[in-house]
C-alpha cells in the first residue's frame, strides 16, 4: 500500500472518533444535571422570596402616615395606605381581588407576627385587643362601627388626627375618612388596640 494512501485512510478513520470524543466532553456538564445559568437563576429566585422587602411609599402617600406612629403601626399604616383606591369587593383581602373592610385590616396587619385577627369585623371587636377610649386613640388602633345593624359590622384603621382608612362599601374604593363627619361619629361604637406594646430600650445612666 502506498504511503500517501495509507496516511489518508488513517485520517478518515480517526476523524469520527475525535469528533465523538469532543461532543462527549461538551455534554459532560449536563450529565450531572448541572447548568450554571439555571443554578444561578434558582438561587436568585429563592433569595427573592426569602428576603423581606420594606414597604415603600410614594411621596404623596408618605405624608399620610403620621410621624408619631411607632415602627409597628407605621408598617401597618404603610401597607394600608399603599392600597388606597383599590375597589371594594365583599370577601376580598388582596390588592388584586379588592378589599372589604375586614379584609383590608387583615392585609394591613399581615406582617405583624404577634397579631392574628379573625376574618370579620364583629369577631375582631368581640375578642381581640384592649379597649381604647376615643380620646386616647393612636395610629394603628382599630375602630368599629354599626352601620344599619344592631351589631358591629364595619372596621377601620385609625391614622391619627381623627382620620381613618377603610374599605367603605360596594361601589367605593379604599379611602381615608374622618370621625368628625356626623355620619361616622353617630355610628362609632368602640376602638381596640391590637398591636403589642413595643419595648423601650434601656438607657445606661452616665456618671
Amino acid at each position: 500500500m502506498r504511503p500517501f494512501f495509507k496516511t489518508w485512510l488513517t485520517i478518515c478513520l480517526l476523524m469520527p472518533l475525535a469528533a465523538h470524543a469532543t461532543n462527549r466532553e461538551q455534554r459532560l456538564p449536563n450529565v450531572n444535571g448541572y447548568t450554571p445559568k439555571s443554578h444561578v437563576s434558582a438561587a436568585t429566585s429563592k433569595n427573592k422570596h426569602s428576603v423581606k422587602r420594606p414597604v415603600l411609599l410614594s411621596k404623596a402617600n408618605s405624608s399620610l402616615v403620621p410621624p408619631m406612629a411607632t415602627k409597628q403601626s407605621s408598617d401597618v399604616l404603610s401597607r394600608a395606605v399603599n392600597v388606597l383606591g383599590t375597589p371594594y369587593r365583599w370577601g376580598g383581602s388582596s390588592p388584586s381581588k379588592g378589599f372589604d373592610c375586614s379584609g383590608l385590616v387583615k392585609y394591613a396587619f399581615n406582617d405583624v407576627a404577634a397579631v392574628d385577627l379573625p376574618r370579620t369585623s364583629n369577631a375582631m371587636a368581640a375578642g381581640h385587643g384592649l379597649k381604647v377610649e376615643r380620646k386616647d386613640l393612636k395610629p394603628g388602633d382599630l375602630i368599629f362601627f354599626k352601620l344599619k345593624s344592631r351589631k358591629v359590622n364595619h372596621v377601620a384603621i385609625y391614622l391619627g388626627n381623627d382620620r381613618f382608612i377603610h374599605a367603605p362599601r360596594r361601589g367605593k374604593s379604599v379611602t381615608i375618612d374622618t370621625l368628625k363627619k356626623p355620619y361616622w361619629e353617630s355610628h362609632y361604637v368602640v376602638a381596640k388596640r391590637v398591636l403589642p406594646k413595643e419595648s423601650t430600650p434601656l438607657r445606661v445612666a452616665q456618671r
